[in-house]
């Protein structure tokens, strides 16, 4: 299958209406232009509206099992019952599945895939799904994975500090009203209550987030522990191989539009020297080294938002453990926490889907 007379490969995007199809609209159209037809799908309500992508206006198609005729790859971001429904669908039509949700994580016909870390894992896909990590395991995996292959990762400790985006976009516009109702009003924030007064609940969040973070992320699990947290664990051990990692991880969602960050305690076979960590993360693909405190030089996540790469500072050996390495990563959520991540392994399987992906 492939677009009449191009010889490329066709390419679907569902939920391209989204806060992630958005930037995966963003991705495609800025990257090397492999694909020759690109459909647009959405729900019945989004259905006929029209959308940019390269450079074109597409009219959005309504999701349903012949849009995926003659559809080579999909790229799925939709909420996860719907992608447990429909994700089998395209790929019992022929479609290969790269989806974004959380449905298939950690199913084991299903890799987990991260280009920089695990390519190879894309390759093994028999029920035709490959499936995108939680965008904050995302924002640290890179990273990691060049430290667990040159040192052995044995243990993990991390602490999230978690964009509102990370909620979606009923997330972003929850935070933005909230700090549009707080101003600059210099009341607030001293005295017990006085924020949730102003701003009830929080919304999505479970308690206001302008002025405050808030220590949950995700759905309760099993004995007061975060689906967010859960994921962390979940999906690090099987993205690195590593079944019996111990892990440990507290999420908390902060006051901050774009960009997932995280506080690091790796602890690995051998000892590390800060000297060496820092050079396998200059070498490592998808990392960028911003590590000069002594000189305020350090990686935040306002300015993460909008670029591709991990953003690694603050990396320090341990003064407890000479195996011990303490760091600060940032990420975009919605760039590599979502749409990157899937373009870049579409474009690690193109070759082997039988169409010429054209000239990058």
């Amino acid at each position: 299958m492939s677009a009449a007379g191009s010889g490329r490969p066709v390419l679907a995007i569902v939920g391209a209406t989204g806060a992630v199809g958005t930037v995966m609209r963003e991705v495609v159209t800025e990257r090397a232009d492999i694909w020759g037809e690109i459909r647009l799908i959405a729900s019945a309500r989004s259905a006929g509206r029209l959308l940019p992508v390269r450079g074109e206006e597409v009219v959005v198609r309504e999701l349903t099992p012949e849009v995926f005729d003659g559809v080579d790859l999909a790229m799925f971001d939709v909420p996860d019952p719907v992608s447990a429904q429909w994700a089998p669908v395209a790929a019992e039509r022929g479609v290969v599945v790269i989806d974004k949700s959380g449905a298939f994580r950690l199913d084991p016909q299903v890799p987990l895939v991260v280009p920089e870390v695990n390519p190879a894992a894309a390759a093994d896909r028999p029920r035709g799904i490959i499936s995108v990590p939680n965008c904050t395991t995302l924002a640290l995996i890179v990273a990691l994975g060049a430290l667990h292959r040159a040192f052995g990762l044995r243990e993990l400790i991390a602490a999230s500090y978690q964009a509102a985006s990370g909620a979606g976009q009923e997330g972003t516009d929850a935070l933005y009203d909230q700090l549009a109702k707080v101003g600059g009003n210099r009341a607030l924030g001293l005295r017990p209550g006085d924020v949730r007064a102003v701003l009830g609940d929080g919304g999505p969040f479970g308690a206001p987030l302008a002025m405050n973070v808030v220590p949950w992320a995700g759905s309760l699990k099993d004995d007061g522990w975060s689906s967010e947290e859960l994921k962390i664990r979940n999906e690090t051990r099987k993205i690195l191989g590593l079944p019996d990692l111990r892990v440990a991880a507290t999420c908390v969602r902060v006051p901050v539009v774009v960009g997932h960050s995280l506080a690091v305690h790796a602890v690995f076979d051998r000892e590390v020297s800060r000297e060496d960590a820092q050079q396998v993360l200059r070498e490592a693909d998808g990392v960028e080294l911003l590590d000069d405190p002594e000189r305020g030089v350090y990686p935040t996540p306002a300015d993460a938002a909008g670029t591709d790469p991990t953003w690694v500072g603050r990396v320090r050996r341990s003064q407890d453990d000479p195996r011990a390495i303490d760091m600060f990563v940032c990420g975009d959520n919605l760039r590599k926490g979502a749409a990157l991540n899937a373009a870049q392994i579409a474009e690690l399987i193109v070759p082997g889907l039988g169409v010429a992906a054209g000239a990058a």
